[in-house]
C-alpha cells in the first residue's frame, strides 16, 4: 500500500513554526539534464514550446515613487490578533531523535529555563520516555515592530514576475554571477539556482538576493569572505552546504514566518541563543517572515540589528530600492473564490486519501497540499499505470522535477492568477510545458519523484498570486464537491461531502475515493 512518511510527529502548527526543520525539502530534488527546461522562465524557448505572455506589461504594476513624495505603507498598522502566550507547565515525553535543544524551540522556550527546570547535570543526556517538565515562555523583551517589506515582496506574485533575474544579477558583478555548483551530478549555475528557490518555494527572488547579500555580500561582491563560501546564509549545517541548500533554508524559514502570521499562529520568536521574543502585533505577514528566518541564525543583538532599519531592509533598499514601492496589496482579494475543480484521478479508479492539509512546498509554506496515492496493494516507490489528470482547465508552464504546473489564466506566469501545483509526477509521460488541458485530460503517473517520499501518490496544492492556499482555512480545496477540512495537525485531515467525511491516513481502507 502506498505511504507517504509524518514529516513530523503530529504538532499543532504554533509549535512547529518554532521548531527546527527536520528534513531540508518536502518536494524538491536538484535539477538533472532532462529536467532543465522547466526552471526557464516565460517567454523563453522552453523544449519544443515558446510561452507568449498574453499581455505586457502587468496592469497592475506600482509606478516609481516621485522623490520627495510622502512613504506610502500599505500594510495594517490595525494590531493583529495574535495567540497568547503560554502561561501552564507542561510536560513533554522525550521520543527519538529529540535534543534538548529541538524540544526547548518547539515549545518557545530557553535552553536554559529547560535545564532548570528539570534540574539536569547533563543536558546532552536524554533517555527516550523521559518525562521533561515545560516551563511557561519568559520572554526577554518586545520583538521590533519595524516594517521590513510589504506581503508582495515575499511572495513570488504578480510584482516580480516581469524581473530578469539573470540581467539583474550579472549588472551587480558579484560571486554569484559566476557561481556554479553541482546537484545531482549536473553543474547548475547561481542564477539557476535562485530561479529555481523562487519558483519552488514561490518566494521573491528580490527577497532571496537582499538576503544572501545582507548576510555574504555575494550579489555585489567579486570576492566575498572566505568563511561564506560552502554557507552564504549564515546556516553551519553539514547538510546544508551550498547555494541551493542555503537558499533553500532562508527561503522555506521566511515562508514559515509567513504562513504562520497568516494564520494567527504565532505569539513568540524563539532566537538562535534560546532568547523568546513576543511579536509585535503591528507588524505585517511580509515582515514576521523575515523575523522567523533571522531568528533561526541570530540572538538577540544580531537579530535586533538584522531586522530593524540598518538591516535586511537597508540591503534591499541598496539593491532595488524602498520596498513598499513595489507593494501590490492585497495579493488575495476580498471574496475570493476557487474555480471549480475536480479530483485528479480518472472515472471509475478508486485512490486513496493519504494526506490531508500540509505544506504546498517545504515544511514552512502554507498547509496547502492534499495528498493522494493510486490504486495497488504494493508498498514504497513501485511504478503505476494510473494517471493524474488535470483538476480544472489551464496551461502547463512547467513540467520536470517531478512538477507540474498548470496555470490556470493561461497568461504564461505561474506568479499570477490561480495556480495548481502536481508533485511527484513521473518522468515517463509527462506532460509537456506549453500544453492547454482540459479538466480531467492527462498530466503523467503518480510515483516518488521529486522529493522525499517512500511510496507513490500525487500531491496537489493551489497559489493564487503567487501565494499558497490553506486547504484548511476559509478557502477549503474543494473538487467535485468535496470539501478539505484540516485536523488542526499535518497531514491530518477530511474531505467531506453530502454527509459523508474520509479521513487522511498512511494505508488502503475507509479512506477510498473515487470520481
Amino acid at each position: 500500500m502506498p505511504r507517504k512518511p509524518r514529516r513530523l510527529p503530529t504538532m499543532q502548527l504554533s509549535v512547529a513554526l518554532v521548531a527546527l526543520l527536520g528534513a531540508l525539502l518536502a518536494c524538491s530534488r536538484a535539477i538533472t539534464p532532462d529536467d532543465a527546461a522547466a526552471w526557464q522562465v516565460p517567454g523563453s524557448s522552453v523544449g519544443a514550446a515558446t510561452l507568449q505572455p498574453t499581455f505586457t506589461p502587468f496592469p497592475w504594476l506600482p509606478p516609481t515613487r516621485v522623490p520627495g513624495a510622502p512613504i506610502f505603507t500599505p500594510t495594517p498598522d490595525r494590531p493583529h490578533d495574535l495567540p497568547s502566550l503560554r502561561t501552564d507547565e507542561e510536560q513533554y515525553v522525550v521520543q527519538p531523535g529529540d535534543t534538548l535543544g529541538t524540544i526547548a524551540q518547539g515549545y518557545g522556550v530557553s535552553l536554559e529555563q529547560l535545564v532548570s527546570a528539570n534540574n539536569l547535570i547533563n543536558p546532552n543526556l536524554l533517555e527516550i520516555g523521559q518525562v521533561l517538565l515545560i516551563p511557561a515562555p519568559e520572554p526577554d523583551y518586545v520583538g521590533s515592530d519595524f516594517k521590513i517589506i510589504p506581503d508582495s515582496e515575499l511572495v513570488y506574485g504578480p510584482g516580480s514576475a516581469l524581473m530578469d533575474i539573470s540581467g539583474f544579477i550579472q549588472s551587480q558583478g558579484g560571486y554569484l554571477a559566476s557561481y556554479a555548483e553541482e546537484l545531482d551530478g549536473q553543474e547548475i549555475s547561481g542564477v539557476e539556482i535562485v530561479r529555481r528557490v523562487a519558483l519552488e518555494f514561490s518566494v521573491n527572488p528580490r527577497l532571496l538576493l537582499a538576503v544572501l547579500e545582507y548576510q555574504s555580500g555575494w550579489v555585489t561582491t567579486p570576492t566575498p569572505d572566505e568563511a561564506t563560501k560552502e554557507y552564504p546564509i549564515g546556516m553551519i549545517d553539514s547538510r546544508r552546504r551550498g547555494l541551493y541548500r542555503q537558499l533553500a533554508f532562508a527561503a522555506d524559514n521566511l515562508n514559515l514566518g509567513y504562513y504562520g502570521w497568516r494564520v494567527n499562529a504565532v505569539s513568540s520568536w524563539t532566537l538562535f541563543d534560546g532568547s523568546v521574543v513576543p511579536v509585535s502585533a503591528t507588524i505585517n505577514a511580509g515582515t514576521a517572515g523575515v523575523q522567523q528566518f533571522f531568528a533561526r541564525l541570530y540572538g538577540r543583538e544580531g537579530w535586533d540589528r538584522a531586522v530593524g532599519q540598518d538591516g535586511l531592509f537597508a540591503a534591499y533598499q541598496r539593491l532595488f530600492g524602498y520596498p513598499f514601492d513595489f507593494a501590490i496589496e492585497p495579493l488575495i482579494p476580498p471574496g475570493l473564490q476557487q474555480p471549480t475543480m475536480q479530483l485528479p484521478i480518472e472515472p471509475g479508479r478508486e485512490w486513496a486519501f493519504t494526506g490531508g492539509p500540509h505544506g504546498g512546498w517545504g515544511d514552512g509554506s502554507a498547509w496547502a497540499a492534499l495528498d493522494f496515492a493510486p490504486p495497488g496493494d504494493q508498498l514504497g516507490c513501485v511504478a503505476s499505470e494510473d494517471w493524474v489528470v488535470a483538476v480544472a482547465d489551464g496551461l502547463i508552464v512547467r513540467s520536470g522535477g517531478g512538477a507540474v504546473v498548470q496555470d490556470l489564466d493561461n497568461d504564461g506566469y505561474e506568479q499570477t492568477g490561480w495556480a495548481v501545483l502536481y508533485m511527484h509526477i513521473e518522468s515517463r509521460d509527462r506532460i509537456p510545458v506549453g500544453t492547454h488541458l482540459k479538466a480531467g485530460q492527462r498530466i503523467g503517473h503518480p510515483s516518488c519523484e521529486g522529493g522525499v517520499s517512500s511510496g507513490t501518490h500525487v500531491h496537489v496544492a493551489r497559489k493564487y498570486n503567487g501565494e499558497w492556499i490553506p486547504a484548511d482555512q476559509t478557502l477549503p480545496f474543494i473538487m467535485d464537491g468535496w470539501v478539505s477540512r484540516g485536523a488542526g495537525k499535518q497531514y491530518d485531515g477530511f474531505l467531506e461531502k453530502d454527509g459523508r467525511s474520509i479521513e487522511a491516513w498512511e494505508g488502503r481502507g475507509d479512506n477510498l475515493i473515487i470520481r
